[in-house]
């Protein structure tokens, strides 16, 4: 049995990897400081707890599992706060993750899968967005993946760690069975903004912009379900595992979803009034980001299982309603 360390398994995208890595018969271990994530979404392998900072404690956690591989999702990801705190976000993202990559050096682990971003292109000059997109980011956030995405080539080149970066854009959705879900705080990502909206715990839904080059004038994004980027993920560490060489992928639907249409699909989804207020556009906000997967589709066999947007969002739903104690 493969042994897999999840830095960062007990927030969102993290405990979901977790539970299709445990079903796929991997002995797991989330390694995460509790910062964002939480310990009762740790439903499978085992927890320890503890910060990439901490390379002592790093050290002992790879003496004593000796995992095969690394999957890191232990990022900070407010873009907004990442802009107004820019030392947060590199020594975290990128700091804390040399002493991770050091940590697995030193202890002969040289597999490694990277939870990287869309925000690494920053504003696309074509759609939907390949991997050969030049990558310019426009915030702390987006620089700070692309940083490590530089270090990792680096260390493939000098080190021979081998490595997959996976590029997402809109994660969404929740467990199907809703053991697990999206809980941030705050929140920001607009479906479970929407949801809370529909159960009544917030009054309306801000829309940004109602006059983007659109069909209907509001932002454009690609929503992928979040089991689709677990097997995303299975699949790169199986292609790793297999001797396959360093690789970076796009994850997304391949089509896009306006802020209105997500809003109208929630409306259908719960049966429930949704108000909305609209405010200006943000700035750095473009009007369409929707991504090519063609890549990880032919190199890997990928295959979003759960595109739907109404699957995404009742997904969220039923994870919602369990959350909230709310009655269908």
């Amino acid at each position: 049995m493969k042994t897999l360390l999840i830095a960062g398994g007990a927030g969102y995208i993290g405990s979901h990897m977790n539970r299709v890595a445990s079903d796929a018969g991997y002995r797991t271990v989330v390694y995460d400081n509790l910062v964002y994530g939480h310990r009762h979404a740790v439903q499978w392998g085992e927890f320890v707890l503890g910060d990439l900072e901490d390379a002592r404690q790093l050290e002992s956690v790879f003496k004593h599992y000796r995992p095969d591989a690394v999957m890191h999702f232990a990022a900070y990801a407010y873009v907004g706060e990442s802009v107004t705190d820019p030392g947060k976000y590199y020594r975290n993202n990128v700091a804390a993750t040399l002493t991770l990559l050091q940590a697995m050096r030193d202890a002969g682990c040289g597999v490694f899968i990277f939870s990287s971003t869309c925000a690494t292109y920053g504003v696309p000059t074509e759609v939907p967005i390949p991997e050969n997109h030049p990558q310019d980011p426009i915030n702390p956030y987006g620089r700070s993946k692309l940083m490590v995405e530089r270090i990792l080539a680096d260390y493939d080149a000098a080190y021979g760690l081998r490595n997959v970066c996976l590029r997402y854009f809109n994660a969404a959705g929740a467990d199907p069975e809703a053991r697990i879900g999206e809980e941030h705080d705050p929140e920001t990502h607009l479906i479970p903004l929407v949801l809370d909206a529909a159960l009544g715990r917030r009054k309306d839904v801000a829309i940004f912009g109602t006059d983007y080059d659109t069909p209907d004038g509001t932002c454009i994004r690609d929503y992928i379900h979040v089991d689709d980027l677990a097997s995303a993920h299975l699949l790169a560490l199986e292609h790793l595992l297999d001797g396959g060489r360093s690789r970076a992928f796009n994850l997304g639907n391949g089509q896009g979803h306006s802020v209105k249409e997500v809003i109208d699909c929630a409306r259908r989804v719960t049966g429930r009034t949704i108000a909305v207020r609209h405010e200006g556009r943000r700035p750095g906000d473009p009007p369409m980001l929707v991504g090519s997967s063609r890549r990880i589709v032919d190199e890997l066999g990928w295959k979003p299982r759960l595109a739907d947007l109404e699957t995404i969002v009742g997904t969220a739903w039923k994870w919602h309603q369990k959350k909230g104690g709310a009655s269908s």
